[in-house]
């Protein structure tokens, strides 16, 4: 069985500004019947639990929260 992630309290605060900012394009996505939010929020909310590195963390979440805003026609 592999390893469980560490969850540290400078993961957990970007994960979750990330995760609800993900889900709020999952939420309009939704709404609006548009796929790429749709998966885009989808992405943000999940990939948190997959990432250790705060800096990474942060990194692939701003480029997320950038494609949001990019692909959201």
């Amino acid at each position: 069985m592999p390893p469980l992630p560490s969850i540290s309290g400078l993961n957990l605060f970007p994960g979750l500004i990330f995760s609800s900012i993900g889900f709020i394009g999952f939420f309009y996505g939704k709404k609006m019947h548009l796929w790429k939010p749709l998966f885009i929020g989808i992405a943000l909310m999940a990939y948190p639990y997959f990432i250790e590195n705060t800096a990474v963390l942060c990194a692939i979440g701003v480029a997320g929260t950038a494609a949001l805003f990019f692909f959201r026609d």
